[in-house]
């Protein structure tokens, strides 16, 4: 390797670790805050590390302030809407890739014109029908909403476009049916592309505060977005707690995408395959 090119490969890994640091930087505070004695958060000058290791905040968010219900809600919600949203738009985008059906490209082509509009929009209406279906404020009307979207029915439509017709054809002529080729063959196949999705969706979930906040309204229910929120009015001033509720709802998601990175790298990859 040339000096030159020596040069600019080492400058361009010097840019890529000061960018990686400043971006976990404060991700760093966070964590060291969480675990420092009360009111050390805010000393001057700031402390990067604890004087002291200290754990009382997170015992005091679980038991005292009872964000321990509120993560298992949390938890509960996010698994069950991904587990739905997994079967319901793999099993929407393979018949809307492979299965020929009347008016099946128009309404495909309606669906994605639903994505130029704003969540917010819809809010008003889809809570009007779940009060008259008698939902609100129960798990049901968090769970109602996720259970399909018309971005996951893309995303794993355009990824099931590329499955060759080769391979579904063999498997009817060795006498599967669709629901045998979907469960067997498709769902396999698409593996990528649905881990994918489960982060997109299992995130989605865990992090939504907005409508949450509107149809659940016992405090038993709340997410732990919502119950966050309501901590920070009253504890506002208690810095180390704060961040010690803020490690407890970027921990998990953090974890679960460590975990899953390379699937969800290799779904995002093969996610623009053309048909």
């Amino acid at each position: 390797m040339s000096p030159k090119r020596l040069v600019v490969t080492a400058s361009l890994y010097a840019l890529l670790i000061i960018g990686a640091a400043l971006t976990l930087l404060p991700l760093m505070w966070m964590v060291s805050a969480s675990l420092m004695p009360t009111g050390e958060a805010t000393a001057l000058p700031p402390r990067l590390l604890p004087s002291r290791v200290t754990f009382e905040h997170y015992g005091a968010l679980l038991s005292r302030l009872n964000l321990g219900r509120s993560l298992l809600n949390s938890a509960l919600l996010a698994s069950v809407v991904t587990l739905i949203a997994l079967l319901l738009n793999s099993m929407a985008g393979y018949a809307f890739a492979k299965l020929h059906f009347a008016g099946r490209d128009r309404l495909f082509q309606t669906l994605l014109a639903a994505l130029v509009i704003p969540g917010q929009v819809a809010m008003l209406p889809l809570f009007l029908m779940l009060k008259q279906l008698g939902v609100i404020n129960t798990y049901w009307a968090v769970v109602i909403p996720g259970m399909a979207s018309v971005f996951g029915i893309f995303l794993v439509r355009q990824y099931a476009a590329s499955i060759p017709d080769s391979l579904l054809d063999a498997a009817r002529v060795d006498g599967a049916g669709e629901l045998r080729i979907y469960r067997s063959l498709v769902l396999y196949v698409c593996a990528p592309i649905l881990v994918t999705l489960a982060l997109f969706t299992f995130m989605g979930t865990w992090n939504d505060f907005l409508w949450p906040l509107i149809v659940l309204t016992d405090d038993d229910m709340y997410t732990l977005p919502v119950a966050l929120a309501n901590l920070a009015g009253e504890h506002v001033q208690d810095t180390e707690m704060m961040m010690a509720g803020a490690v407890l709802t970027v921990l998990p998601v953090l974890l679960l995408f460590v975990v899953l990175q390379r699937y969800y790298v290799a779904g995002i990859l093969s996610g623009g395959v053309k048909e």
